[in-house]
């Protein structure tokens, strides 16, 4: 049977005489590889040899693991491993042209901590960049008597110096801009370059055994010269000793004590001052079709993007709205023909620049308007002048007086009243009369004074009395005052708070195309510039400002007032949310949960109790809360305390409250900045109060 044949002396070759698929998983007719045979399989042949080779290979490795010449063999394995990192990080930073010796000494002297080294690094070679006299040093750099490590800088280098040489290049600048903006040597890093090249440091060498031979040692010529030497032609030609390339970029932050900000904004825009501008009022009153026209009118759109709209509203089935697709730019605003974001642009009258926003009057999407109208300087309301749409907007539940109470209770004094849609009531003298009076009333009773409320009829869809007086007759028989966008052109720009720490609320974080990410927001107090550093509230994160674009334009600053996209890096875009707050390092804004403000009730159903839960609207901030505690109730005018620890509140009293919020909230006093200490609260879909920060607790 086959299964007792003799399979000892059974030659498979046979078997597979026409296939070499299987024939070649053994090399020699071994049963087991070659590897595993000289490994396992003793040779006395062969034995010797596989064991010389290993040792020798051994000993060069051994050889070529020192990197560093001036490493005392004294330090223990972790702390040579921190050592090597330390030296890395600085010489990324600083370049080639320092030996080896300076940094470890350096390094040494500060635990391994990169930016202490730097820091020392910098500063030393700027007091001796001060203190030294050109014809000196060169007889004093002869003097040590053992520069026997200067040869092996270039042999360390021929490896390791070439990769280094090629990021150094690239990476110089930037690297050494982001170090010395980020701490407090900020003044030494910008003098340092001048006199040394590429913006490399050369400061005292570690050779000398006390510091006065150190002292001596200092900024050598002949060290920087080997330096120089194994460098590419192109490099060393390029760079210069005296003004070099990186010094230009620096200077940017050592001048931000000294930027007059009021003379750049005079400059700025041919001396034009800026003003921000939200458009509110009732839903389907005409804000956006009003403003597309204006738009229009004044040449921000031109001819052909106009008519693509008129065909696509047309085909849509709403001919109407193609002037409202100018700022209504998504699908979804389109298709249900209403607002639904604060749609942002610019434009620009003979003495001013504005930026238009267009906040939506939906009662569903109050809390976007609340964040254009935070950020608004003046504001344009626009009403409705057919029959039973204006009392519509303006009786109960309409949202003419809600917005109206909300722009006076964020800040905004000034108020050009639009009559729109003049021209269904035949521009009637008694109709504009008669819608006046009522809104002249409320909004007296709102806090608006007379002499900042101006009444402007118009047609937003025929474009009548906006860009340019009216030539109809209907209209011109009885009104001979300004049109709307003269009216613009005459509001007053308010004072801008340059001088303030830096504060910025984000209203918008997206991805950029490079490396960080873009934030966009209204600049609310103090200036900023590219290079700076900011903290980010309350996510307690520093970040670097790359870029500054303003209205799509570059822009090497930007101040108080200004619409800005800001390029961050050195932060993680999940730490950023909408809400948050940018500021001064040295001047910080405070986070807290728990403040005490003063409140203002609007016509409230329901009695405020302890406990009683809002939804606090701060600038960008939409927030969950609660009213801890009924501090007093305050007499409206004269602000002194009527009664202590009331028991509730009704509509229309002035309080003082502890107000507690689930997530920290970034808040300032309402005395010290008056823009970032206002603040709404809503119940149950409406504005029950507005006040004011008095007290952060914590």
């Amino acid at each position: 049977m086959s299964r007792h044949r003799n399979v000892r002396g059974y030659n498979y070759d046979e078997d597979f005489e026409d296939d070499d698929m299987y024939g070649q998983s053994v090399d020699d007719d071994y049963c087991i590889s070659p590897a595993t045979a000289a490994q396992f399989i003793y040779s006395r042949q062969e034995r010797q040899a596989p064991q010389v080779e290993p040792v020798e290979e051994a000993e060069d490795e051994e050889a070529e693991i020192p990197m560093s010449p001036s490493v005392g063999p004294t330090l223990d394995p972790l702390d040579q491993g921190r050592l090597y990192s330390c030296l890395d990080h600085m010489r990324a930073v600083l370049g080639d042209s320092v030996s080896d010796s300076v940094l470890t000494q350096a390094a040494l002297r500060h635990n391994f901590d990169p930016q202490r080294a730097l820091d020392a690094v910098l500063s030393e070679e700027s007091v001796h960049t001060h203190t030294h006299t050109p014809a000196p040093p060169p007889p004093k750099a002869t003097q040590p008597p053992t520069p026997a490590p200067l040869p092996q800088r270039p042999e360390r280098e021929r490896g390791k110096g070439r990769d280094n040489r090629s990021k150094v290049e690239s990476d110089i600048v930037p690297k050494v801009a982001r170090m010395t903006v980020s701490g407090k040597k900020q003044t030494m890093g910008f003098d340092v370059p001048g006199t040394e090249e590429n913006g490399v440091q050369s400061p005292s060498v570690r050779r000398g055994p006390s510091p006065e031979a150190v002292a001596v040692a200092t900024v050598p010529t002949p060290v920087s010269t080997p330096a120089k030497a194994p460098e590419t032609p192109a490099k060393s030609t390029g760079s210069g000793d005296e003004p070099v390339a990186p010094a230009t970029p620096r200077t940017t932050g050592k001048s931000k004590t000294q930027l007059d900000i009021r003379t750049e904004l005079d400059k700025r825009q041919g001396g034009k001052p800026l003003l921000n501008l939200v458009v509110i009022g009732h839903v389907d009153a005409g804000k956006s079709t009003l403003m597309g026209h204006l738009l229009y009118l004044l040449g921000n759109v031109n001819k052909r993007t106009m008519h693509k709209y008129e065909q696509e509203a047309k085909k849509a089935g709403k001919a109407s709205f193609a002037y409202a697709w100018v700022l209504d730019e998504t699908g979804e605003e389109r298709d249900r023909g209403v607002t639904m974001d604060v749609g942002m642009t610019k434009f620009e009258t003979s003495s001013k620049v504005v930026t238009l926003m267009d906040a939506p009057g939906h009662r569903d999407f109050i809390p976007n308007m609340i964040t254009g109208a935070a950020q608004a300087d003046v504001a344009v309301l626009v009403v409705d002048a057919s029959r039973g749409e204006f009392e519509a907007g303006f009786e109960a539940g309409g949202q003419t007086r809600e917005h109206a109470l909300l722009v006076r209770s964020l800040g905004v004094t000034q108020l050009a009243v639009a009559v729109n849609k003049m021209d269904q009531v035949s521009w009637q003298q008694e109709r504009f009369q008669e819608i006046t009076k009522k809104l002249g009333h409320f909004l007296k009773q709102a806090g608006f004074k007379d002499s900042d409320v101006f009444y402007v009829p118009s047609s937003g869809l025929s474009g009548e009395n906006l860009t340019s007086r009216s030539s109809v007759s209907e209209l011109t028989s009885w009104y001979k005052g300004p049109c709307l966008l003269e009216q613009i052109d005459g509001f007053k720009p308010p004072q801008r708070s340059v001088e303030q720490p830096f504060r910025l609320c984000v209203s918008d974080v997206f991805k950029d195309q490079g490396s960080g990410f873009c934030v966009t927001g209204k600049v609310e107090a103090g200036y900023i510039q590219t290079g700076d550093r900011m903290l980010a509230m309350p996510p307690n994160e520093t970040c670097t400002v790359k870029a500054i674009t303003l209205h799509d334009e570059a822009m090497d600053w930007a101040a108080a007032g200004d619409h800005v996209t800001l390029s961050v890096t050195g932060m993680d875009i999940i730490k950023i949310n909408v809400g948050c707050v940018f500021c001064d390092p040295k001047e910080p804004i405070r986070a807290c949960t728990r403040f005490r403000a003063r409140i203002l009730l609007f016509n409230i159903e329901v009695p405020i109790t302890q406990g009683f839960p809002v939804l606090l609207h701060y600038q960008t901030v939409s927030e969950p809360a609660t009213i801890r505690k009924l501090v007093s109730i305050l007499h409206k005018s004269s602000g002194e305390v009527l009664k202590k620890k009331p028991k509730c509140l009704g509509k229309g009293q002035n309080a003082v409250v502890e107000i507690q919020t689930q997530r920290p909230v970034a808040l300032e006093l309402y005395k010290d900045y008056k823009e970032l200490g206002r603040f709404m609260l809503r119940y149950v879909g409406s504005t029950i109060a507005a006040g004011v920060v008095t007290e952060i607790k914590e």
